[in-house]
């Protein structure tokens, strides 16, 4: 495929792909290379069954949170409530965070794992790394759940490149 056949693809691929709405998370991870963080939208369910559940996530190779959650072999996954958009663009980069510090955005508490768990999170998946592929510009990730925190509410959506709420 010729480079402009290439970039129209991209460019649509992109377009198409803003019609989705994804359920917004912050990843999180902390041990021996540091606490670090960042908002995902590329994030799912595996497989409820096995030794344990498992989930997927994927970030942006030039994320702080990537090479972070490598070495650290861990990772939490909290999914935002419908008024938290707030703490999604400092997790994003959006807004500068509170006295530099990203996480100051919210009260966090480790997790099994240590891990750091946004506690008004809706949900919250604490899981072990088990594998990581990086395809193109980012790492797919794999983890096992180990903990499981949940509040319960109203998500916040991503969807046509702004945030969404349910109605």
């Amino acid at each position: 495929m010729t480079t402009p056949e290439r970039l129209q693809l991209r460019s649509e691929f992109l377009d198409a792909m803003s019609q989705l709405v994804a359920s917004v998370t912050i990843v999180t991870t902390d041990g021996p290379a540091g606490t670090a963080g960042a908002t995902v939208s590329a994030m799912t369910s595996v497989s409820a069954d096995g030794d344990s559940p498992t989930m997927l996530v994927c970030l942006h190779h030039e994320t702080t949170a990537a090479p972070a959650i490598l070495a650290n072999r861990c990772f939490c996954i909290n999914v935002l409530s419908a008024d938290q958009s707030d703490i999604a663009n400092v997790f994003a980069g959006r807004v500068p965070a509170p006295n530099g510090d990203k996480f100051a955005a919210g009260p966090f508490a480790k997790m099994r794992s240590g891990a750091p768990g946004l506690e008004t999170a809706l949900a919250r998946f604490d899981c072990k790394l088990l594998s990581d592929e990086r395809i193109g510009t980012h790492h797919v990730m794999i983890g096992s759940v180990m903990q499981v925190a949940r509040l319960g509410g109203l998500p916040l959506l991503y969807g046509n490149r702004a945030y969404q709420a349910l109605a």
